[in-house]
């Protein structure tokens, strides 16, 4: 596909979007049942609970433009996931996968937090105030889980997976 104009890189990124969170709500069921921590379950939980709404904020803006969300795969979700799942199939201490498992969602995390930095950006360029909007409520969510899941590995999942026989 060639880009001419920020307004085509701008709905090509959505797309790409699109498919990262909706390839995303099948994993993190997945990930939940992976986790043994309550808290670290919980976290999967309510971030698949938020990423419905991430994809329904997509259709939002996807309407506003008249076009299909369809389209694209992303390849770099794909990949984050092929490594989650590896993560989950990995015969592990329970902790210690517990740590992984918060590894390849932050890793996750920080690549949707890159792309919704950019066509938020776009969409600020190109005069798309309401969608930049919801972009932006997007991305302070994609934060703030980020941060709570830095917080629940610095804290507790960590420290557990550091003398995971002294747990058993």
């Amino acid at each position: 596909m060639k880009l001419n104009t920020l307004e085509e890189l701008y709905i090509d990124q959505l797309k790409d979007l699109f498919n990262a969170e909706t390839q995303l709500l099948k994993a993190l069921p997945k990930m939940s049942t992976a986790a043994t921590a309550p808290e670290l379950k919980k976290a999967f939980d309510e971030h698949l609970a938020e990423t419905e709404d991430h994809i329904d904020r997509l259709k939002t803006i996807f309407k506003e433009l008249e076009i299909s969300p369809q389209g694209k795969t992303c390849k770099a979700m794909t990949g984050l996931l092929a490594e989650g799942s590896e993560t989950i199939s990995e015969d592990a201490d329970p902790c210690v996968k517990d740590a992984a498992l918060i590894a390849a969602a932050q890793r996750v995390e920080h690549y949707e937090m890159a792309g919704y930095g950019c066509v938020r950006t776009y969409a600020r360029l190109l005069g798309h105030d309401d969608a930049a909007d919801l972009l932006q409520t997007t991305l302070d969510e994609e934060g703030s889980v980020d941060k709570r899941l830095t917080d629940l590995a610095e804290s507790v999942i960590n420290l557990e997976a550091v003398n995971p026989a002294q747990d058993a």
